[in-house]
């Protein structure tokens, strides 16, 4: 069986209702996963449209993962806001700052605004 010439290919895949574009410029093509991200950096990526519309991507090139660190939400609520705020005698935006640098922990906050005051 002989192979087929890229000119050959083409025709054929014309008649098959599929069509292949390649995207340029391109300089980096991340897949993010849920604990780890893959990195193609410099790809080739083509675009292939089939008839139905469906779309298929090929990506080539050398691909490194790198693995996710969790992030903690960390969420304050308003009434330890509030009470930070009364007991320092700070703005409530200076107390919300004061809070997330505590992690959350009052004390903590109440302390660290009190010696931001004296220093």
């Amino acid at each position: 069986m002989r192979g087929l010439s890229p000119r050959e290919l083409r025709r054929l895949m014309k008649r098959l209702g599929m069509e292949m574009k390649p995207i340029g410029n391109v300089s980096k093509v991340i897949i993010e996963a849920e604990d780890v991200s893959y990195i193609i950096e410099n790809p080739q990526v083509l675009v292939m449209t089939m008839r139905t519309g469906d779309t298929v991507v090929q990506v080539f090139g050398r691909i490194r993962e790198e693995k996710k660190e969790e992030k903690k939400t960390l969420e304050i609520p308003e009434e330890d806001v509030e009470l930070v705020a009364a007991q320092a005698g700070v703005s409530k935006e200076e107390a919300r700052k004061a809070l997330i640098e505590a992690e959350g922990d009052i004390a903590a906050a109440i302390l660290l605004l009190e010696a931001r005051k004296e220093g």
